[in-house]
């Protein structure tokens, strides 16, 4: 293939990754409005979560190329474990502090990908790469540090944040290294399946209640299996095969702009002239820090 040609489909093939980076974010943004409407508790919806989504990613699995050998990838299986502690402490968290102070901390997950891809993956950021990552930062502070609140009272809820943030990049580090060998159907898969083992028993443990009380309650729990899990983490991971995991982390402020937006549209709730900013910064960011077609393992 000639270097323009070859030039051509890493544009479109980057293109692509992009579109579904920021289809996957709009929909894993729509979670915290069904975990708001659910009948059973914060733990069980997001057992739920991966739970109904195993059928539909399992179809998706089936259609790629054997063999894949996901369950003897240990990036698979980190990429289970970090997931479901990205959902537990993320739900201990809002348990604990103010959902914006849990938000404001879960959004520095960012930080902790850029120095793993660096040590583990070697994607070093470049200089751009760390203005827009900068800007993303301001933004998401501006987009929830306006209901910022500090109280000692909340300490414990605000360190579950951190630690969310810590699982979360944990979760993209490894999935990152899983997509380098495993389709995106079969780690979404095989993640989700390792992630429901331990939130079963942890719901289980934890709550009063596993099942929903009305035929609405499993809609809704469908709706966040097939959006925020299918839709959201499968675009997820198919981004990840292409983009490198400190930009594709950046997924985390799309989330929240997205978040935000659908609370102001849905759930009548206004949003400020700082959110409005923050919202701007976000997207300047991530435009900033986008990759530009060069070698794998590189982010500019």
């Amino acid at each position: 293939m000639s270097q323009p040609a070859a030039t051509s489909a890493d544009h479109r093939r980057e293109a692509i990754a992009l579109t579904a980076l920021v289809l996957g974010a709009i929909a894993m943004g729509a979670s915290p409005l069904f975990v708001r409407v659910a009948d059973v508790g914060p733990f069980a919806s997001a057992f739920w979560r991966t739970a109904l989504a195993l059928p539909f990613l399992a179809v998706w699995a089936a259609t790629e190329p054997r063999p894949q050998r996901a369950f003897s990838n240990r990036a698979v299986w980190l990429s289970g474990l970090m997931f479901a502690g990205d959902l537990f402490f993320w739900h201990l968290a809002i348990l604990a502090t103010t959902v914006a102070n849990a938000t404001f901390f879960a959004t520095t997950a960012p930080l902790f990908v850029a120095v793993g891809a660096w040590f583990l993956l070697s994607e070093r950021v470049k200089r751009h790469g760390i203005i827009g990552l900068a800007l993303c930062l301001l933004g998401g502070a501006a987009l929830v540090g306006h209901s910022y609140g500090y109280a000692p009272d909340r300490l414990t809820g605000d360190f579950y944040g951190i630690v969310t943030a810590v699982f979360f990049a944990g979760y993209m580090l490894a999935l990152r290294a899983a997509r380098r060998d495993v389709g995106a159907g079969t780690v979404s898969f095989v993640s989700a399946a390792i992630t429901t083992v331990i939130l079963f028993a942890i719901a289980y443990a934890l709550e009063p209640r596993m099942l929903p009380q009305s035929s609405y309650g499993w809609t809704v729990l469908i709706a966040l299996a097939l959006i925020s899990q299918v839709a959201g983490q499968g675009l997820l991971a198919f981004a990840l095969g292409t983009l490198p995991a400190p930009f594709s982390s950046l997924v985390i402020f799309l989330e929240a702009v997205a978040a935000a937006l659908f609370a102001w549209i849905l759930l009548k709730e206004a949003l400020e002239p700082l959110q409005w900013l923050g919202g701007v910064l976000i997207l300047a960011g991530i435009w900033i820090a986008r990759p530009r077609s060069v070698p794998a393992g590189s982010l500019p």
